[in-house]
């Protein structure tokens, strides 16, 4: 594919109107507990904010052997991205690329990509009606026919969760509410980061 590892291990996604406290914090706590991959959204935000941000948690990420990925075709001087179901397509060509997916039509749509984020596995709190749901059949049988490694997303609370995404074939579980909404987002990574997890990692 485009280049870089797909994403594996425990994924965390950001949103800073449910982070308890300013996302450099949130970030550094939850790479202390052991996640390497973060997505950068903050989407309603200026370019040249979301820029400082990114120059900001990069760092953080980068000291532990991990990546930024920023959410959208703007890598913000960085060559990670993440992009929506809508489009770009084709994919523009950066060091890693991923997706997110909901469908089969969706995966089927995938060309370069390095990795597909499926949603909503589990009912979320972070987006209340939004679905159905996949859960763990769903889930499995799209995987057998991602082109593309797959993260699962959505409602993923628990390591039973974990247990049932990476028994359906995800590579790995990526995570916003879990660990944003935490009082202690090193615990909540660390939770979540079942002994299979962690060894997915890299």
């Amino acid at each position: 594919m485009a280049g870089s590892s797909a994403p594996s291990g425990l994924v965390v996604l950001t949103d800073r109107w449910q982070a308890r406290r300013p996302l450099p914090e949130v970030v550094a706590a939850a790479v202390a507990g052991g996640a390497r991959w973060v997505v950068l959204r903050e989407k309603d935000l200026p370019r040249a904010d979301r820029a400082a941000l990114a120059a900001e948690l990069r760092p953080i990420l980068t000291e532990a052997g991990g990546t930024l990925i920023v959410a959208g075709p703007d890598p913000l001087d960085g060559d990670a991205v993440h992009l929506p179901a809508a489009g770009p397509y084709p994919p523009p060509r950066h060091g890693l690329v991923g997706r997110s997916c909901h469908d089969e039509a969706e995966l089927r749509r995938l060309t370069t990509e390095d990795y597909a984020t499926l949603s909503p596995v589990f009912p979320s709190r972070t987006k209340p009606g939004y679905g159905p749901p996949l859960h763990q059949p769903g889930l499995s049988e799209l995987i057998q026919v991602s082109p593309v490694p797959v993260l699962a997303l959505g409602g993923i609370e628990s390591p039973d969760q974990v247990h049932a995404c990476l028994a359906a074939g995800a590579r790995g579980v990526a995570v916003l509410g879990a660990v944003m909404r935490a009082e202690d987002p090193t615990e909540a990574v660390t939770t979540l980061m079942t002994p299979t997890l962690r060894g997915r990692e890299g």
